[in-house]
């Protein structure tokens, strides 16, 4: 039986190196303990943070202080969490690092009620009196920004309290599916038992036995039927979260509540919808090719991840894939690309699955320490591309936290998906040039356009859903799991048109966590949208536009992402950058049904 590994029977090579937070368990306690007692501190300025500049300075500066120990205490936390799921030692200590979280941000919650007391001219002023001050210029124009939304510092502080309580479906939906759910047993193709996992699941979604896709499909699926009234109350509360804490801040939607926070118009998010919608027919051919290339006459769900090839591609081992996307990186200059091998060679990567595992992949860690990225590889192209991903948010990281205070350094995820996939894009640049093997490039070609695929218009097919459910509850009316099947089956037969919806594809939606984010998903599209823009800026024009890409990246959080992007040469509130990338996508499908005799 194919099986997944405990932690203990994985080699330490391949495991990060969270040394590089605390040394053990032992030192994390020691700085939670200290963090706690620092949170009176932060208490004591309640009601004098805009008394003068100096006092205003002192204060920030003691936010840093306190704020920069407990990023490392929650990540340190976070991370031994996800290693197993099904450790109690480790759920316990990230429970106490959220509710020490919950806490500080309560205890500084009365900061921007009271800064929103001073008018611009007021700011400048300090400014002029305490020249330190200048540092925080931005984050103090974008509380400024937000005052029309912010409440009185007594509201502001019971909302900060109850965060540990909002986030309690997330959290609950978090620990069914990675600790509690299995996923059943299905027969294999050679006749052996094969364990389906939620980090398998989409690699055996590629094998060529058509029969055991779809039963894999079923089984999987299947599982998430088991679950579906607890997974739909826990999304049904979520959304309710958001609408409600939108209302309470007075905006009209929860859709304009989260894009507000990044300083984001809500006319990117329609753009990004309109014009994908408009472009479906290109995403119909991909799948008109799929059912060619497999000899069916009708696509079916458990279809739809299959290779246009007809198989799964050879093995790419983690060590081959990460030699690959070092030399990807070559264009975006010297100094970035050794820097990216370095952090390889110091364990940056959690590389492989073990049990109790959290599913998917993330980019960690804090201002003062190495990046972390967990993952689970699965020796495909797949999952190759999806180190290159997680390695652009690290290196991200890396350069805004060079570059940038502490204040500055954190950016928003509208820009930081976009820093993911232009190495993405440039993985498969380098491999279609440079590697020599016809099967392995038609398969990096292949790759890609699954990717283009899952990111543009699946994540855009997401936003939908998104933007629908949470429209329903903002209308007064009801989400049940038939309400969410409903949804988000029609927008998938939109998306699918020439796919029969199979095999419980309904419920997919159960399986998405990211929907627990708040509209998060869209800018993964708006992300691989600008990057394939950049991507082609540095490969025509060289260095000068590596140099504003750079640039973009180091800026961090210190302007806003619409701006920030601008540095690279590229204006997301237009239409442009999308349309440029479905282009691309359809010259790839093209190439592709060329090479298979597809066309």
């Amino acid at each position: 039986m194919s099986s997944v590994p405990e932690r203990a029977e994985i080699d330490e090579t391949y495991k990060w190196d969270l040394g590089g937070i605390y040394a053990d368990d032992d030192a994390w306690e020691d700085a939670y303990e200290a963090v706690t007692e620092r949170i009176d501190e932060l208490r004591a300025y309640e009601g004098r943070a805009t008394e003068d500049a100096e006092t205003l300075l002192e204060l920030l500066e003691l936010r840093e202080e306190v704020f920069r120990e407990l990023q490392q205490v929650t990540t340190y936390a976070r991370l031994r969490s996800a290693e197993d799921t099904r450790n109690q030692e480790y759920q316990a200590i990230s429970a106490k690092a959220s509710a020490l979280s919950s806490e500080a941000s309560s205890a500084i919650s009365y900061l921007e009620p009271e800064l929103q007391s001073l008018s611009e001219a007021d700011v400048e002023a300090f400014i002029e009196e305490e020249s330190d001050l200048a540092a925080y210029e931005h984050y103090l124009d974008d509380v400024l920004r937000t005052k029309p939304h912010t409440r009185s510092a007594e509201v502001e502080e019971v909302l900060a309290d109850l965060s540990e309580v909002t986030d309690a479906p997330s959290e609950i939906y978090s620990m069914l599916t990675n600790a509690d759910m299995t996923y059943g047993v299905v027969e294999g193709p050679d006749g052996d038992d094969v364990e389906i996992t939620q980090a398998n699941f989409t690699k055996l979604q590629t094998n060529p036995d058509r029969d055991f896709r779809r039963r894999v499909h079923e089984r999987f699926y299947e599982a998430w039927g088991d679950v579906r009234n607890t997974v739909g109350t826990s999304l049904e509360k979520a959304v309710r979260e958001h609408v409600t804490s939108a209302e309470i801040r007075g905006y009209d939607s929860a859709r304009a509540a989260a894009l507000d926070g990044p300083n984001v118009p809500t006319e990117v998010y329609d753009t990004l919808v309109e014009t994908v919608d408009d472009n479906l027919d290109v995403l119909h051919r991909h799948a008109e090719l799929k059912a060619d290339a497999l000899g069916v006459d009708q696509l079916e769900s458990h279809d739809l991840y299959m290779s246009l090839t007809g198989d799964q591609g050879p093995d790419i081992e983690y060590d081959q894939a990460a030699e690959w996307v070092i030399e990807a990186v070559e264009p975006l200059g010297e100094a970035y690309q050794e820097r990216l091998a370095e952090g390889l060679d110091s364990r940056w990567v959690d590389v492989y699955e073990n049990r109790g595992k959290r599913s998917g992949a993330f980019s960690s860690g804090t201002y003062d320490t190495q990046p972390y990225i967990m993952m689970n590889y699965q020796d495909d192209i797949a999952s190759m591309f999806t180190l290159a991903h997680e390695l652009g948010h690290s290196m991200h990281s890396e350069l805004a936290g060079d570059a940038q205070p502490w204040h500055d350094a954190s950016y928003e995820i509208f820009v930081a998906e976009i820093a993911s996939t232009v190495n993405e894009t440039l993985l498969t640049h380098h491999l279609l040039d440079a590697v020599e093997d016809d099967e392995l490039r038609t398969h990096v070609l292949d790759e890609y356009l699954e990717r283009f695929r899952s990111t543009l218009f699946r994540q855009t097919m997401f936003a939908a859903f998104e933007q629908a459910i949470h429209e329903r509850v903002e209308d007064g009316e009801a989400l049940t799991p038939d309400g969410f099947d409903e949804i988000y089956a029609d927008l998938k037969g939109d998306y699918y048109a020439p796919a029969e919806l199979t095999g419980g594809i309904e419920r997919e939606w159960e399986r998405i966590p990211h929907f627990y984010y708040d509209f998060y998903v869209y800018q993964y599209a708006t992300g691989i949208s600008a990057a394939v823009a950049i991507v082609e800026r540095v490969l025509d024009e060289g260095d000068p536009a590596a140099a504003d890409y750079r640039e973009m990246l180091a800026a961090g959080g210190a302007d806003y992402p619409l701006d920030v992007v601008e540095l690279a040469g590229i204006d997301v509130t237009s239409a442009d950058p999308i349309e440029s990338a479905v282009g691309v996508y359809e010259d790839y499908l093209d190439e592709v049904a060329t090479l298979l005799d597809l066309a």
